[in-house]
């Protein structure tokens, strides 16, 4: 393997594992230089911040699919300022740009299709969507800030739009900012860089509604941090609305500040769970008839079976039965909708349960069903509770908080969690490994 396709091995594998605005910001910037007598890959990055995400969240994986995949055994890092720049907008920027050269962001960032008008309430968001919807008329004034939180695809994102475009209807000089924490990371850093943190701090705390989304992006970030800290105080201070989504709930939010995160807690929390069924159908029709697509109940009662864990699933499906029924010139029924999602429905056919996997590994290691459902903290139990928790994640389509529910209500970030420690001891501890595969094989038949 030539230190070409090395390095382009290391980008194909973090495109895979990060998503595209992840990728963008933050991988686009680096450069990578193999020494094969060394047996070394150094990863250059633009700045520290760059290089101190890439490090935290790759660094053991990409060890491991270099010593799997090529003869290299270390990786180094260095701070280049020289490193060849991202073209995108998002990117953490890699050389201090000319501040006179530097044009302010005009717009607002809102996205206009998101509105209340196509956004479908039901009981997995009825409190998130009532109490967006009471902000949105007199912000500032009673839940300040609204924090949002649960999985991806549920409607964080729709949702706060929603609220900015309906102010923006009948205030339309209000000053509203939605970005995502990964653009205000991006803002501290040129403002850092450029030593011109007067125009940040302008920028931000002057507004009447921010919108900042995952804001769990800034974990770790202490500058970042300690700004978020002083244009949140000065807002609410002036009684103008914040409001912030995140995967999980403040309190349990790794590596933020605590001032802060008792901050979140200040007004209303709320969490936006899975679409239930009745919903994911409602969910169907409403966005088959906003496209001017004709969609049976029917047919939307089989997809909303089928794909049961989030709304861009669902979105998905519906796109790919619509791709079908313009490809062929057929209309859209049970039959097309059944050969469209054919390869869906025969994943889900070769599912492994829940249940099952959690008799395999209480036989396994000798306990009872019971102790996988319990709250026993001893290592004879937490450990293949977590195994457990990480099986069903790898071999079913369950998401986090359905699989928090089949482990005895758990939260979706124990969930996280433990997938997480699994995922560390399987490179880390030969045993588990060992483990793991075997179970693997037996649940797959």
């Amino acid at each position: 393997m030539t230190p070409e396709e090395t390095w382009k091995l290391c980008l194909n594998f973090c495109e895979k594992e990060l998503s595209k605005q992840q990728y963008t910001t933050w991988i686009k910037p680096l450069s990578g230089d193999v020494d094969e007598k060394l047996k070394q890959l150094t990863i250059s990055a633009p700045n520290q911040f760059v290089l101190q995400w890439v490090k935290e969240r790759l660094n053991d994986k990409l060890h491991s699919l270099l010593e799997e995949s090529s003869n290299i055994s270390s990786i180094t890092y260095n701070v280049n300022k020289k490193t060849k720049r991202s073209l995108s907008v998002e990117a953490i920027i890699t050389e201090s740009p000319d501040p006179k050269k530097i044009k302010p962001v005009t717009t607002n960032g809102l996205n206009k299709s998101f509105n209340f008008d196509n956004f479908v309430a039901g009981k997995a968001n009825q409190l998130a969507c009532a109490a967006a919807k009471q902000i949105a008329e007199k912000p500032g004034t009673t839940y300040n800030p609204l924090f949002v939180y649960g999985g991806v695809g549920l409607g964080k994102t729709h949702l706060m739009h929603a609220i900015g475009n309906h102010l923006k209807s009948i205030q339309p000089n209000a000053k509203i900012k939605y970005l995502h924490a990964e653009r205000y990371v991006h803002d501290v850093v040129k403002a850092y860089e450029n030593k011109d943190f007067d125009s940040f701090k302008k920028n931000y705390h002057s507004l009447d509604l921010l919108l900042i989304d995952d804001i769990q992006f800034i974990a770790k970030k202490n500058r970042t941090q300690e700004e978020f800290f002083y244009a949140f105080n000065t807002l609410i201070e002036n009684k103008k609305q914040i409001i912030i989504t995140c995967d999980s709930y403040p309190k349990e939010i790794v590596g933020v500040d605590e001032r802060l995160r008792t901050r979140f807690s200040w007004g209303l929390t709320v969490s936006i769970d899975p679409p239930e069924l009745e919903m994911r159908v409602a969910i169907l029709l409403k966005k088959a008839a906003g496209n001017k697509i004709q969609l049976s109940e029917e047919v939307a009662f089989f997809v909303a079976k089928q794909i049961r864990s989030n709304v861009r699933e669902l979105e998905g499906a519906l796109n790919r039965i619509v791709a079908m029924s313009n490809f062929t010139g057929r209309e859209i029924d049970l039959s097309l909708a059944k050969e469209s999602l054919k390869d869906l429905i025969a994943v889900r056919g070769r599912q492994i349960s829940v249940e099952n996997i959690q008799k395999t590994v209480a036989d396994f290691y000798k306990i009872k069903i019971a102790d996988i459902h319990s709250k026993k903290r001893s290592r004879n139990y937490s450990r293949p509770r977590q195994i457990a928790m990480s099986l069903t994640r790898e071999l079913t389509n369950l998401s986090f908080p359905e699989i928090g529910e089949a482990f005895g209500g758990r939260h979706h970030t124990t969930i996280m969690h433990a997938c997480d420690e699994i995922e560390s001891l399987r490179l880390s501890d030969q045993a588990i490994g060992q483990d793991l595969g075997f179970l693997t094989q037996v649940l797959k038949g």
